[in-house]
């Protein structure tokens, strides 16, 4: 079996160590026929070093959870888990209880990284006091955001316990790049992790004949060389596999070091932004 080197970490705010190369479950477990399939994957990925696994209640009305609780048994400590709150269950007392159903689905005590999915009607400030409960109570370790721009950070920065927000999930990869105007400086300045999903687009990017041939001249897939240009930045990428070779596909993208030539080309290819946009979401 052929060996890797050991995939780069990103340190969060309180020193822990994550992979910058983790596993997304986005739309699992919602085929029975599937389950098995998928939870080979995760495993895998788990041996292979991918041990930030990344869910939420809203992936398969909790079937992902379930999915993840699966595959995570009986090695629970060996992985870096992360699920996601839906905004309308992010109040003083629903957040609690929706966490609690999903620490029931993962099969465990405990999360080590909590995300507000999106922005909703449920005050900033309700939902961080729920989060700080929770870790309070040894329910979660860390917390975080999804899909927060720069004013969204701004105002939560500006809460009393926001400073302890960990991390900012959002939609980044080479055709997406509107983070990098302000968003990203932003997050890194006050130590919050920068986490890509949809880190190969939906398949658009994938389908780019820029990226394909710039993946031809660097000997790798496209999904493999958007990958690297995201774990090259220190950027959690969390895409998701169904099937074992998938993972083994997407792992070798932490073993590739981009050429300043593929980088340069990779940036006239997909410029980086000129001009503020708004963040794009999925």
């Amino acid at each position: 079996m052929k060996t890797h080197s050991p995939i780069p970490t990103v340190t969060m705010r309180d020193g822990a160590q994550v992979p910058v190369l983790g596993l997304g479950t986005w739309r699992m477990g919602e085929r029975k026929r599937e389950r098995d399939a998928e939870i080979a994957a995760l495993r895998l990925g788990i041996d292979l070093g991918m041990t930030l696994i990344d869910t939420a209640e809203m992936y398969g009305d909790g079937g992902a959870e379930t999915i993840v609780g699966e595959a995570i048994a009986g090695q629970r400590d060996r992985v870096f888990l992360v699920s996601k709150v839906y905004p309308h269950n992010a109040g003083a007392k629903s957040a609690i209880a929706a966490c609690e159903r999903s620490l029931k689905r993962l099969a465990t005590d405990r999360l080590d990284l909590y995300l507000l999915h999106w922005r909703g009607r449920i005050p900033l400030s309700e939902t961080v006091n729920a989060f700080e409960r929770l870790r309070r109570d040894g329910k979660i370790v860390r917390w975080g955001v999804s899909n927060f721009d720069v004013d969204d950070i701004e105002e939560l920065l500006a809460l009393p316990e926001g400073k302890r927000c960990a991390a900012n999930q959002v939609l980044y990869h080479l055709g997406e790049r509107a983070i990098e105007w302000r968003l990203a400086a932003l997050c890194r300045e006050h130590r919050i992790a920068l986490m890509a999903y949809s880190p190969v687009g939906q398949g658009d990017l994938l389908r780019s004949h820029k990226l394909h041939a710039i993946a031809r001249e660097a000997n790798v897939t496209p999904a493999q060389l958007a990958l690297a240009w995201l774990i090259r930045q220190r950027v959690i990428a969390i895409p998701k596999a169904t099937n074992e070779a998938h993972v083994r596909d997407n792992r070798k993208a932490a073993d590739i070091t981009l050429s300043p030539r593929i980088v340069s080309a990779l940036d006239a290819a997909f410029p980086p932004p000129r001009h503020a946009k708004p963040l794009a979401v999925i």
